[in-house]
Protein backbone atom coordinates (compact mmCIF):
# COMPACT_ATOMS: atom_id res chain seq x y z
CA UNK A 1 0.00 0.00 0.00
CA UNK A 2 1.77 3.38 -0.59
CA UNK A 3 1.48 6.20 2.05
CA UNK A 4 -0.79 8.16 2.29
CA UNK A 5 -0.18 12.50 1.98
CA UNK A 6 1.90 14.12 4.51
CA UNK A 7 0.16 17.11 4.42
CA UNK A 8 -1.16 20.12 7.02
CA UNK A 9 -4.67 21.05 7.28
CA UNK A 10 -5.20 24.79 7.94
CA UNK A 11 -8.29 24.46 10.39
CA UNK A 12 -8.01 28.44 10.66
CA UNK A 13 -5.10 30.60 8.73
CA UNK A 14 -4.61 33.22 11.15
CA UNK A 15 -4.00 37.09 10.37
CA UNK A 16 -1.52 36.52 7.71
CA UNK A 17 0.39 33.37 7.05
CA UNK A 18 2.29 33.15 3.95
CA UNK A 19 4.82 30.65 2.47
CA UNK A 20 8.22 32.35 2.00
CA UNK A 21 12.07 31.97 1.76
CA UNK A 22 15.19 33.98 0.92
CA UNK A 23 13.33 35.80 -2.06
CA UNK A 24 12.71 36.01 -5.60
CA UNK A 25 16.16 37.12 -7.14
CA UNK A 26 17.17 37.97 -10.25
CA UNK A 27 13.84 39.66 -11.38
CA UNK A 28 14.09 43.29 -10.02
CA UNK A 29 15.14 44.85 -13.60
CA UNK A 30 11.61 43.40 -14.67
CA UNK A 31 9.72 45.37 -12.21
CA UNK A 32 9.38 41.68 -9.59
CA UNK A 33 9.55 42.46 -5.79
CA UNK A 34 12.36 40.16 -4.25
CA UNK A 35 9.56 39.21 -1.43
CA UNK A 36 11.50 36.79 0.64
CA UNK A 37 10.96 36.54 4.37
CA UNK A 38 10.75 39.13 6.95
CA UNK A 39 13.08 38.39 9.19
CA UNK A 40 15.90 36.06 7.08
CA UNK A 41 17.26 35.41 10.56
CA UNK A 42 14.37 34.17 11.91
CA UNK A 43 13.70 31.95 9.09
CA UNK A 44 17.26 30.24 9.03
CA UNK A 45 17.00 29.22 12.60
CA UNK A 46 13.63 27.40 11.88
CA UNK A 47 15.42 25.49 8.90
CA UNK A 48 18.55 24.84 10.61
CA UNK A 49 16.97 23.49 13.78
CA UNK A 50 15.21 20.97 11.52
CA UNK A 51 17.95 20.29 9.83
CA UNK A 52 16.69 22.14 6.36
CA UNK A 53 19.48 24.08 4.13
CA UNK A 54 18.53 28.10 4.89
CA UNK A 55 16.50 28.46 1.54
CA UNK A 56 13.78 25.98 1.93
CA UNK A 57 10.31 27.50 2.32
CA UNK A 58 8.71 28.37 5.92
CA UNK A 59 5.76 29.48 6.79
CA UNK A 60 5.78 32.87 8.06
CA UNK A 61 3.12 33.45 10.94
CA UNK A 62 2.18 37.13 11.68
CA UNK A 63 0.27 38.47 14.65
CA UNK A 64 -2.62 35.93 15.23
CA UNK A 65 -1.25 32.70 14.55
CA UNK A 66 -3.37 29.50 12.20
CA UNK A 67 -4.75 26.56 13.88
CA UNK A 68 -3.06 23.40 11.95
CA UNK A 69 -3.53 19.98 11.92
CA UNK A 70 -0.87 17.10 11.02
CA UNK A 71 -1.95 14.34 8.97
CA UNK A 72 1.58 12.42 9.59
CA UNK A 73 4.56 12.53 11.97
CA UNK A 74 6.71 15.78 11.32
CA UNK A 75 9.66 17.43 12.98
CA UNK A 76 8.96 21.22 12.92
CA UNK A 77 10.60 24.03 14.32
CA UNK A 78 9.26 27.82 15.34
CA UNK A 79 11.32 31.11 15.76
CA UNK A 80 11.19 34.61 15.87
CA UNK A 81 8.00 36.18 17.45
CA UNK A 82 6.68 34.43 20.15
CA UNK A 83 3.30 34.04 19.61
CA UNK A 84 2.82 30.87 22.36
CA UNK A 85 3.02 27.72 20.09
CA UNK A 86 1.25 24.72 21.01
CA UNK A 87 0.77 20.86 20.10
CA UNK A 88 -2.62 19.64 21.53
CA UNK A 89 -2.21 21.82 24.41
CA UNK A 90 1.43 21.54 25.03
CA UNK A 91 3.81 24.27 24.65
CA UNK A 92 6.01 23.61 21.95
CA UNK A 93 9.65 24.48 22.31
CA UNK A 94 10.41 27.64 20.90
CA UNK A 95 14.17 27.88 18.72
CA UNK A 96 14.53 23.87 18.56
CA UNK A 97 13.22 21.03 17.21
CA UNK A 98 10.21 19.02 17.95
CA UNK A 99 8.61 15.87 17.23
CA UNK A 100 4.95 16.16 16.06
CA UNK A 101 2.58 12.92 16.05
CA UNK A 102 0.03 12.05 13.19
CA UNK A 103 -2.87 14.18 13.69
CA UNK A 104 -1.88 16.54 16.42
CA UNK A 105 -2.84 19.73 16.27
CA UNK A 106 -0.86 23.14 15.74
CA UNK A 107 -1.97 26.47 18.12
CA UNK A 108 -0.49 30.03 18.41
CA UNK A 109 -2.12 31.52 21.59
CA UNK A 110 -1.19 35.56 22.89
CA UNK A 111 1.86 37.03 21.67
CA UNK A 112 4.56 37.64 23.39
CA UNK A 113 7.00 39.13 21.53
CA UNK A 114 8.07 39.97 18.35
CA UNK A 115 5.36 40.09 14.93
CA UNK A 116 6.55 37.41 13.00
CA UNK A 117 7.32 33.16 13.57
CA UNK A 118 8.79 30.94 11.33
CA UNK A 119 7.04 27.43 11.24
CA UNK A 120 9.89 25.05 9.65
CA UNK A 121 9.16 21.14 8.60
CA UNK A 122 12.08 19.05 8.30
CA UNK A 123 12.44 17.87 4.57
CA UNK A 124 9.96 21.27 3.81
CA UNK A 125 6.77 22.14 2.59
CA UNK A 126 6.40 20.76 -1.68
CA UNK A 127 5.45 24.21 -3.11
CA UNK A 128 6.43 24.70 -7.15
CA UNK A 129 8.94 27.49 -7.28
CA UNK A 130 7.50 30.83 -9.86
CA UNK A 131 10.74 32.45 -11.24
CA UNK A 132 13.01 30.63 -9.06
CA UNK A 133 11.27 31.30 -5.58
CA UNK A 134 8.50 29.76 -3.66
CA UNK A 135 7.92 33.32 -1.61
CA UNK A 136 4.37 34.67 -1.45
CA UNK A 137 4.21 38.34 -3.38
CA UNK A 138 0.21 39.08 -2.75
CA UNK A 139 0.24 42.10 -4.58
CA UNK A 140 1.36 40.41 -7.70
CA UNK A 141 -0.23 37.36 -6.92
CA UNK A 142 3.24 35.17 -7.23
CA UNK A 143 4.40 32.12 -5.22
CA UNK A 144 3.18 30.24 -2.84
CA UNK A 145 -0.47 29.10 -2.59
CA UNK A 146 -1.88 30.96 -5.72
CA UNK A 147 0.24 33.82 -4.32
CA UNK A 148 -2.08 34.47 -1.61
CA UNK A 149 -2.32 33.73 2.18
CA UNK A 150 -3.21 30.66 3.80
CA UNK A 151 -7.00 30.34 4.02
CA UNK A 152 -9.19 27.53 5.67
CA UNK A 153 -9.59 24.50 4.35
CA UNK A 154 -5.70 24.75 2.08
CA UNK A 155 -3.72 21.94 2.36
CA UNK A 156 -0.06 21.97 3.22
CA UNK A 157 2.09 19.00 1.28
CA UNK A 158 4.96 18.04 2.98
CA UNK A 159 7.70 16.11 1.53
CA UNK A 160 7.77 12.64 2.71
CA UNK A 161 8.28 12.28 6.52
CA UNK A 162 12.30 11.59 7.83
CA UNK A 163 13.89 11.09 10.23
CA UNK A 164 14.94 13.15 13.60
CA UNK A 165 16.72 16.40 12.96
CA UNK A 166 20.53 15.97 13.44
CA UNK A 167 21.54 16.82 16.57
CA UNK A 168 23.09 20.38 15.81
CA UNK A 169 26.84 20.81 15.94
CA UNK A 170 28.81 22.61 18.82
CA UNK A 171 29.70 25.35 16.63
CA UNK A 172 25.88 25.49 14.86
CA UNK A 173 25.10 25.60 19.19
CA UNK A 174 27.18 28.78 19.97
CA UNK A 175 26.22 30.59 16.05
CA UNK A 176 22.36 29.91 17.46
CA UNK A 177 23.35 31.56 20.92
CA UNK A 178 24.89 34.32 19.29
CA UNK A 179 21.88 35.24 17.01
CA UNK A 180 19.72 35.34 19.74
CA UNK A 181 21.08 37.21 21.51
CA UNK A 182 22.13 39.61 18.76
CA UNK A 183 18.29 39.85 17.66
CA UNK A 184 17.48 40.52 21.13
CA UNK A 185 19.08 43.83 21.26
CA UNK A 186 17.03 46.26 22.15
CA UNK A 187 19.18 49.21 20.98
CA UNK A 188 18.66 51.75 18.18
CA UNK A 189 17.81 50.68 14.66
CA UNK A 190 21.82 51.20 12.85
CA UNK A 191 21.69 53.47 9.89
CA UNK A 192 23.72 54.21 6.78
CA UNK A 193 23.39 57.85 5.33
CA UNK A 194 21.46 57.74 1.91
CA UNK A 195 21.95 59.28 -1.40
CA UNK A 196 20.12 62.26 -0.87
CA UNK A 197 20.42 63.19 2.78
CA UNK A 198 22.41 66.24 1.23
CA UNK A 199 18.72 67.51 -0.03
CA UNK A 200 17.65 67.78 3.71
CA UNK A 201 18.08 70.76 6.02
CA UNK A 202 20.19 70.54 9.17
CA UNK A 203 16.70 70.53 11.61
CA UNK A 204 15.49 67.51 9.73
CA UNK A 205 18.63 65.38 9.42
CA UNK A 206 18.89 66.54 13.37
CA UNK A 207 15.47 65.25 13.86
CA UNK A 208 15.63 62.15 11.86
CA UNK A 209 18.65 61.14 13.91
CA UNK A 210 17.38 62.26 17.61
CA UNK A 211 14.22 61.62 17.29
CA UNK A 212 11.95 58.95 18.54
CA UNK A 213 9.51 57.74 15.35
CA UNK A 214 6.72 55.52 15.86
CA UNK A 215 5.35 52.59 12.84
CA UNK A 216 2.29 54.00 11.60
CA UNK A 217 -1.08 51.70 11.47
CA UNK A 218 -0.70 51.26 7.60
CA UNK A 219 3.02 49.44 7.70
CA UNK A 220 3.13 45.95 6.04
CA UNK A 221 5.06 43.71 4.13
CA UNK A 222 5.59 46.47 1.49
CA UNK A 223 7.01 49.39 3.84
CA UNK A 224 6.66 50.38 7.46
CA UNK A 225 5.57 54.09 7.79
CA UNK A 226 7.23 56.29 10.39
CA UNK A 227 5.20 59.02 12.06
CA UNK A 228 6.89 62.13 13.48
CA UNK A 229 7.84 65.49 12.86
CA UNK A 230 8.02 65.87 9.30
CA UNK A 231 11.04 66.09 7.31
CA UNK A 232 11.54 68.96 5.34
CA UNK A 233 14.06 69.31 2.07
CA UNK A 234 16.09 72.29 0.88
CA UNK A 235 14.91 72.20 -2.07
CA UNK A 236 11.66 70.61 -3.31
CA UNK A 237 12.36 69.34 -6.74
CA UNK A 238 11.35 66.55 -8.72
CA UNK A 239 13.89 63.20 -9.38
CA UNK A 240 14.37 60.40 -11.25
CA UNK A 241 13.73 57.02 -9.79
CA UNK A 242 16.25 55.52 -8.19
CA UNK A 243 17.33 51.99 -7.30
CA UNK A 244 15.38 50.73 -3.47
CA UNK A 245 15.85 47.99 -1.57
CA UNK A 246 15.31 46.44 1.83
CA UNK A 247 15.96 49.47 4.55
CA UNK A 248 15.63 52.28 1.77
CA UNK A 249 14.39 54.77 3.84
CA UNK A 250 12.26 57.37 1.69
CA UNK A 251 10.28 60.26 2.09
CA UNK A 252 7.78 61.48 0.28
CA UNK A 253 6.31 64.96 -0.44
CA UNK A 254 4.17 64.88 3.46
CA UNK A 255 7.55 64.49 5.22
CA UNK A 256 6.83 61.26 6.87
CA UNK A 257 9.40 58.64 6.42
CA UNK A 258 8.91 55.13 4.75
CA UNK A 259 10.83 52.09 5.20
CA UNK A 260 11.21 49.90 2.45
CA UNK A 261 10.47 46.23 3.86
CA UNK A 262 10.71 42.69 2.10
CA UNK A 263 7.36 43.38 -0.76
CA UNK A 264 9.44 46.45 -1.45
CA UNK A 265 9.14 47.79 -5.30
CA UNK A 266 12.26 47.85 -7.62
CA UNK A 267 12.84 51.47 -7.86
CA UNK A 268 11.54 54.76 -6.50
CA UNK A 269 11.38 58.54 -7.45
CA UNK A 270 10.94 60.04 -3.65
CA UNK A 271 14.75 61.02 -1.87
CA UNK A 272 16.43 58.84 0.39
CA UNK A 273 17.61 60.15 3.29
CA UNK A 274 18.89 56.78 5.05
CA UNK A 275 19.60 53.02 4.57
CA UNK A 276 18.90 50.53 7.55
CA UNK A 277 22.09 48.01 8.21
CA UNK A 278 21.47 44.70 6.75
CA UNK A 279 22.21 42.86 10.18
CA UNK A 280 19.03 44.89 11.77
CA UNK A 281 16.80 44.29 9.25
CA UNK A 282 15.41 41.18 10.99
CA UNK A 283 15.23 43.26 14.10
CA UNK A 284 13.47 46.07 12.33
CA UNK A 285 11.01 43.22 11.22
CA UNK A 286 9.72 42.00 14.30
CA UNK A 287 8.40 45.79 14.88
CA UNK A 288 4.75 45.90 15.80
CA UNK A 289 2.89 48.71 14.65
CA UNK A 290 2.80 51.27 17.38
CA UNK A 291 6.12 50.71 18.51
CA UNK A 292 8.85 53.26 19.24
CA UNK A 293 12.02 52.78 17.25
CA UNK A 294 15.38 55.12 17.54
CA UNK A 295 17.82 55.17 14.63
CA UNK A 296 22.06 55.53 14.77
CA UNK A 297 24.41 56.46 12.49
CA UNK A 298 27.29 53.77 11.55
CA UNK A 299 29.62 53.96 8.54
CA UNK A 300 30.15 51.58 5.71
CA UNK A 301 33.07 50.08 7.20
CA UNK A 302 31.30 49.38 10.29
CA UNK A 303 28.04 48.19 8.46
CA UNK A 304 30.29 45.69 6.25
CA UNK A 305 32.11 44.09 9.73
CA UNK A 306 28.51 43.26 10.74
CA UNK A 307 27.44 41.98 7.87
CA UNK A 308 30.52 39.60 7.32
CA UNK A 309 30.49 38.85 10.98
CA UNK A 310 26.29 37.70 10.49
CA UNK A 311 27.51 35.44 7.21
CA UNK A 312 30.14 33.93 9.98
CA UNK A 313 27.17 32.95 11.95
CA UNK A 314 24.59 32.15 9.11
CA UNK A 315 27.19 29.78 7.68
CA UNK A 316 27.83 27.99 11.13
CA UNK A 317 24.22 26.96 11.38
CA UNK A 318 24.28 24.85 8.16
CA UNK A 319 26.85 22.05 7.03
CA UNK A 320 27.79 24.73 3.63
CA UNK A 321 27.75 27.77 3.72
CA UNK A 322 24.92 29.84 2.68
CA UNK A 323 25.42 32.92 -0.05
CA UNK A 324 22.91 35.14 0.82
CA UNK A 325 23.40 37.62 4.44
CA UNK A 326 21.03 39.87 5.18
Amino acid sequence: MPEAPCRIEVLRPGAFSTLQDLGRRGFQHLGVSVSGAMDQAAHRLANAAVGNPPDMPTLEITLLGPVLRFSSRAVIACCGADLSPSVDGKPLPRDRAANVPAGATLRFGERRTGVRAYLAVRGGFVVPRVLGSVSTHVRSGLGGLGGRPLAAGDLLELAAPQGPAPRPRARAQRARQALLEALADPGPIRILLGSEWPQFTPASQSCWLEQAWRIGAQSDRMGYRLQGPALQRRVRADMLSETVTFGTVQVPPDGCPIVLMADRQSTGGYPRIAQVASVDLPRLAQCAPGSSLRFTLIDVDCAQRLLLERARLYADLFPEPSPRAT
